[in-house]
């Protein structure tokens, strides 16, 4: 029989887990070298005071499958140019916007090694990839943070073909240019198509002017500090602050002065709505948005012929702004969410969150036609072009009449593929939070609470959840939540697999998952500025 219990909240961590997790984040803390710190994967000695194996940090490691996918990411100040000779200086991974993909087989090991060159320190969470939990790249939570001239291994299996990204969960890095895609492909991939196309999109406001994300954070909240993670009452993680911070191990080191300040001009806006949002857009006036690191009037294009099949892995890594997504003269049929393949949909525009993907076929057809990613709400727009003949470069001002027809909105609409669809079974857990806060104050948080660390949401391993979460807000957030896929919940139905899923103003999002994957796993708006501002919380369950 069905119990429905509601979450509670704990107000130690060490209540909760107990000694397993625990003394995993004690190992954690043991375990950070000076100039390298390894994630604890099969093979690599064990530092002293590491736990003996992954499963006391959620989850065992897998053994290392054939071929090992190794690849280097280097951190780095590096300058950008988005187009029409336009050049800021930002943080990116090897000088690259966005990023190289990095690209696995579902069943193969990736080894990436993070190399931090920046001024600051990092990590990198892999969006979407369901991971051993120390592999996860939460600061205070799951590892501590890579600091300036260190290195961090990450070691995992990812066993969903998809698309995915990944880019830093330290502050508000992620709306500097560190982001690239990350691609597991099908060793039996079902689609037939000619060509493969990955459209990165992205607001854009580093180094214009003197802007950076954390003086827009700092215009947002009115001077208030954030709270989220490497923001932490008791000082930045790297300073000993955190969740991992409880045991008292934590390194005694003084905190490194603050980024925090106001220096550039102001980036607020007023009046950013959107019916298709529900109403507020947004609140930051970006200058620029990107398609693929480029502007709309320098744009990248894509050669193909006309009748090619192609396919779109389209990745919204942007920091603030949904986008409104059509390609000119052509529909889509909309084929994954998330990474996760849905039964075929057609339409000729969709709305896309931050943190989300959509993978997208298309039939080429002959001529040149605007790719347009929409700032909802904005006024601002992103394009790129598909050129299968000649023709002139669409002008910057494109508006496919597409992006007028048919729009999806939600992924509600989808139905999944049988392959992904989860077995059908009554929930033992009901969990509910509320998403509160407002943006006159810009006090966003949880259940009336900006995140705290040592708030945790119990669920027990093997049950199945249902996350019922709340938008008690005038304004849409894109909610995630780590280490898991959910299924969107319906009343006749499962819904299609998600990660990520956009939650309208007064509306509630219902999805059930399956607790199959012990650890600290954050929940939290990606909606940058909201998650930095309060809007988080973690759940948590041994293995």
């Amino acid at each position: 029989m069905r119990t429905d219990r509601t979450n509670q909240t704990s107000p130690t961590r060490r209540a909760v887990l107990g000694a397993g997790i625990a003394a995993a984040g004690s190992g954690l803390l043991a375990a950070c070298s000076a100039g390298s710190r390894d994630g604890g994967h099969p093979g690599a000695p064990a530092p002293a005071g590491s736990p003996p194996n992954g499963r006391e940090a959620g989850g065992a490691h897998p053994t290392p499958a054939e071929p090992l996918r190794r690849h280097t990411l280097r951190a780095i100040p590096s300058p950008v140019e988005l187009g029409a000779g336009r050049t800021f200086n930002s943080w990116t991974y090897e000088g690259l916007l966005p990023g190289r993909e990095v690209r696995v087989t579902a069943g193969d090991t990736a080894a990436l090694t993070l190399a931090n060159h920046l001024p600051e320190a990092t990590t990198v969470h892999w969006h979407g990839i369901t991971l051993p939990n120390d592999m996860d790249g939460v600061p205070g939570v799951t590892q501590r943070p890579v600091e300036p001239g260190e290195t961090f291994d990450y070691r995992f299996t990812p066993t969903h073909p998809g698309t995915y990204w990944f880019h830093p969960h330290m502050g508000v890095q992620v709306d500097r240019g560190l982001y690239a895609p990350l691609i597991v492909d099908d060793p039996k991939e079902p689609l037939g198509y000619d060509h493969e196309w990955i459209v990165v999109l992205d607001d854009w406001i580093d180094g214009v002017d003197g802007s950076t994300p954390d003086d827009v954070l700092y215009q947002l909240r009115k001077g208030k500090p954030p709270v989220g993670h490497g923001n932490r009452p008791g000082g930045p993680v790297g300073a000993g602050g955190g969740a991992l911070a409880d045991d008292g191990k934590a390194p005694g080191r003084a905190p490194s002065p603050s980024p925090y300040r106001r220096k550039g001009p102001k980036r607020l806006m007023a009046g950013a709505t959107s019916k298709l949002l529900g109403g507020h857009a947004g609140h930051i006036a970006y200058p620029y948005y990107l398609i693929n690191g480029r502007t709309a009037d320098d744009p990248t294009q894509f050669k193909a012929k006309p009748g090619d099949r192609i396919r779109l892995r389209i990745i919204n890594a942007g920091g603030e702004s949904a986008f409104r997504v059509a390609l000119g003269g052509h529909r889509m049929t909309i084929t994954h969410s998330d990474g996760f393949p849905v039964q075929p949909y057609k339409t000729d525009a969709l709305v896309i969150g931050m943190a989300e993907r959509y993978d997208v076929m298309i039939t080429a057809q002959s001529g040149v036609f605007p790719l347009v990613a929409l700032a909802e709400g904005k006024g601002g727009r992103a394009m790129a072009v598909l050129r299968t003949g000649a023709g002139a470069v669409p002008k910057p001002s494109a508006h496919p009449a597409e992006l007028d027809r048919e729009v999806l909105v939600s992924a509600r609409r989808l139905e999944p593929d049988e392959s992904v669809a989860m077995p059908r079974r009554r929930y033992d857990r009901l969990l509910r939070v509320k998403l509160t806060g407002g943006m006159k104050d810009y006090d966003w948080g949880i259940d009336h609470e900006p995140y705290n660390p040592d708030t945790l949401h119990k669920v027990e391993r093997g049950e199945r959840v249902r996350l019922v979460v709340i938008n008690a807000t005038h304004m849409w957030h894109p909610v995630h939540l780590h280490g898991h896929t959910f299924s969107l919940a319906g009343v006749d139905s499962n819904g299609a697999r998600k990660d990520t899923s956009i939650v309208l103003p007064h509306n509630k999002l219902v999805a059930d998952f399956d607790a199959d994957n012990p650890g600290l796993w954050m929940l939290h708006c990606h909606n940058i500025y909201h998650s930095e501002s309060g809007m988080m919380t973690t759940l948590a369950y041994q293995g």
